[in-house]
C-alpha cells in the first residue's frame, strides 16, 4: 500500500469515464481556454461534484464559495437528469483600482448527471451551508426477487 496521500483525487471518478454523467469532454476546459460553448461557461464552470451512494440516498456535494442559495438552481429534468447551475459575477472594477492578481474565476456553471433507476426523483432536497451545496436525492429499497421452492418430482 503507498503511503503517498491521495491528492489526485484517486478515489473519484471523471465525468469522462462517469457513465451517469452527461457533461461533455472539453480538452481545453482544464487551461481555461473558451469552448465552443459560445461565452456560456467560463473557467468557473469546471466546478467539482463529489456524487457519492450511500445505502439510502445518493448524495452530490458542490463547493461553491462565495455563492449565495439565490445564485445557484437545482433542477429535475425528464429522463432522471439532476442539473445544478449558477452564476458567479464578475467583481465591478474601479478606475482607481491597481489589481495585481486576479485568480478567482466567474461565470456561468452547469452540471447535469442522469441518475441511476433507484432515484426517488419526487423527494430529492437540497441545502447550502458555508459554500458548499448538498443534494439528497433518496433511493427506493430494492425489492428482492421472490424465490420460489420447486419440488423435484421422481
Amino acid at each position: 500500500m503507498s503511503l503517498i496521500p491521495r491528492i489526485f483525487g484517486d478515489r473519484r471518478s471523471s465525468s469522462m469515464f462517469d457513465p451517469f454523467s452527461i457533461d461533455v469532454f472539453d480538452p481545453f476546459r482544464e487551461l481555461g481556454f473558451p469552448g465552443n460553448n459560445s461565452g456560456e461557461t467560463s473557467t468557473f464552470a469546471n466546478t467539482r461534484i463529489d456524487w457519492k451512494e450511500t445505502p439510502e440516498a445518493h448524495v452530490f456535494k458542490a463547493d461553491l464559495p462565495g455563492l449565495k442559495k439565490e445564485e445557484v438552481k437545482v433542477e429535475i429534468e425528464e429522463d432522471r437528469v439532476l442539473q445544478i447551475r449558477g452564476e458567479r459575477n464578475v467583481e465591478k472594477e474601479d478606475k482607481n483600482d491597481k489589481w495585481h492578481r486576479v485568480e478567482r474565476s466567474s461565470g456561468k456553471f452547469m452540471r447535469r448527471f442522469r441518475l441511476p433507476e433507484n432515484a426517488k426523483m419526487d423527494q430529492v432536497k437540497a441545502s447550502m451551508e458555508n459554500g458548499v451545496l448538498t443534494v439528497t436525492v433518496p433511493k427506493e429499497e430494492m425489492k428482492k426477487p421472490d424465490v420460489k421452492s420447486i419440488e423435484i418430482s421422481g
